[in-house]
C-alpha cells in the first residue's frame, strides 16, 4: 500500500533530531493527533503540534515498531495506522480499516490497545457494543478482523440502553479476553486463541460474565503481574472492584470494593482511568468529578488496596492518563482544561508529585508513548 502523508504542523516537520521520547495525544471531538517531545531524563515536554488531522478517540503506538495506530470517533469502526518519524515526530499515513461490518451509532471506538505478545490489536466499539480483534503482522501492519463479539445488556442509567463496550483486555494466561461493559454493567469472558487471534464464546448460549451493581458502568481492567487478581474501575459509581481471576476456569469474583470519590464528595461523579505499575505494588485511577487522581498501595499477600494518596490533577477532567514504560513518570490528559500535565512518580511510595510542568493540546483524551531507546531494547524497530 503507498503511503499517503497527511497534514502534519510546521513545527513537527521542520523539528531537528532530539533525544528523548515521542508522546501521541488523542483529541476529543477536534480530529486531530498532537505530538510531544518528552526527555525522561529532565522531565521536560516540548510541543510539536498537531501531526495528523483524524478523527483520534483513542491511540496507541506498537512498542517496537514506528506504527501509530488511530481510532476514531465515526461510524464504521474506523482504524488508521502511521508510520512514525522518529526525528520530527511527523506522521505518514499508511493504512486503514473498518470493524464494523455495518456502521453502528454514535460514540464510536472507546479503546484500543495491543495484547503482550503485540500481535492481536482489542477494540473496544463503545457504538455498537462491540469488542473486536484485529491481526498485527510483524511490520505492524493490521489485518482483516479476526472477530467480533456482540455484548448484551442494558442499565438504569439513560447512558445504558444497551451495551457499551469500553475496554478488552487479555488475561496473563493468554487464554481469555475480558470486557468491561459499561452499558451492560457487565465484565464479559471470552475464549481466546492466540493463533487465530479470535474471541469466542464459552457456551453456546452466550460468554461468562461477571455482574457489577447496577448503574455503575464498568470503564476499565487491569491485571495484577501475578495473574490473579483483577482490579475493575466503574465509570459511573466511581469505584474500584479487587477480583480474584481464576485462569483455569475464566471466572471472576468479587474480594473489595473502594471509592475513588473524595470524602463528602458532591455533584458529578466519574472516574475515567486506571494503571498499575510494573512492579505491581501500586494502583493509580483518576476521578473527573473531583479532578483528581488516587494512589492505592496493593498488598503483596493479598493483593488488596488501601488508598495512599488523593491529588488534584493539574487541570479539569483528568480523561485518562498514562505511566511512562519506566515507571518513573505519569502524563494526564485533562481534556477539559485542554492541557497534558506532567506528574512524577516516587518508585518506592508510589506517589505522584505534580512537577508544574504542561503542554497546550486541544481537548486531550489519551497519551501513548513511543520510545525508540527502549523499543531497541525490546526487539528490532
Amino acid at each position: 500500500m503507498t503511503a499517503v502523508p497527511l497534514l502534519s504542523a510546521t513545527s513537527a516537520a521542520a523539528a531537528p533530531k532530539q533525544r528523548g521520547d515521542l508522546l501521541y495525544i488523542g483529541t476529543w471531538g477536534q480530529s486531530q493527533v498532537h505530538a510531544v517531545r518528552f526527555d525522561p531524563a529532565d522531565g521536560t515536554m516540548t510541543s510539536l503540534g498537531a501531526v495528523a488531522q483524524v478523527s483520534s478517540n483513542w491511540v496507541a503506538a506498537h512498542p517496537t515498531r514506528p506504527v501509530l495506530y488511530v481510532a476514531g470517533g465515526e461510524p464504521g469502526g474506523f482504524i488508521r495506522t502511521f508510520r512514525i518519524d522518529e526525528t520530527s515526530g511527523a506522521l505518514t499515513r499508511t493504512g486503514e480499516i473498518a470493524t464494523e461490518a455495518v456502521p453502528g451509532g454514535s460514540g464510536g471506538l472507546s479503546y484500543i490497545g495491543l495484547n503482550e505478545d503485540a500481535d492481536t490489536l482489542l477494540v473496544a466499539d463503545f457504538a455498537t457494543g462491540s469488542a473486536v480483534t484485529v491481526p498485527v503482522g510483524r511490520d505492524g501492519r493490521l489485518g482483516a478482523v479476526a472477530s467480533s463479539m456482540q455484548d448484551t445488556g442494558s442499565g438504569p442509567s439513560p447512558r445504558q440502553a444497551g451495551p457499551h463496550t469500553h475496554h478488552v483486555v487479555i488475561d496473563p494466561s493468554r487464554r481469555f479476553g475480558l470486557v468491561a461493559d459499561f452499558g451492560a454493567d457487565r465484565v464479559f469472558v471470552y475464549d481466546y486463541d492466540r493463533g487465530s487471534h479470535r474471541l469466542s464464546c464459552a457456551t453456546p448460549d452466550s460468554p461468562r460474565s461477571y455482574a457489577t451493581a447496577p448503574g455503575s458502568g464498568p470503564r476499565r481492567l487491569v491485571f495484577h503481574p501475578n495473574g490473579r487478581t483483577l482490579y475493575l474501575l466503574n465509570e459511573l459509581t466511581a469505584d474500584i472492584q479487587v477480583l480474584r481471576w481464576d485462569a483455569r476456569a475464566g471466572v471472576v469474583t468479587p474480594r473489595q470494593l473502594l471509592t475513588t470519590n473524595a470524602p463528602g464528595h458532591a455533584g458529578t461523579t466519574s472516574a475515567a482511568e486506571l494503571a498499575i505499575s510494573g512492579d505491581g505494588r501500586h494502583v493509580y485511577t483518576s476521578n473527573r468529578g473531583d479532578n483528581a487522581l488516587v494512589v492505592f498501595a496493593v498488598d503483596p499477600g493479598t493483593g488488596l488496596l488501601t488508598e495512599t494518596q488523593r491529588l488534584p490533577c493539574g487541570g479539569v477532567t483528568p480523561w485518562s492518563f498514562t505511566l511512562h514504560p519506566e515507571g518513573h513518570w505519569l502524563f494526564v490528559a485533562n481534556e477539559a482544561s485542554s492541557t497534558v500535565n506532567l506528574f512524577r512518580v516516587n518508585p518506592g511510595s508510589g506517589h505522584l508529585m505534580d512537577t508544574g510542568t504542561s503542554v497546550a493540546v486541544p481537548n486531550p483524551d489519551c497519551v501513548s508513548v513511543r520510545s525508540p531507546r527502549l523499543a531497541a531494547g525490546r526487539g528490532p524497530s
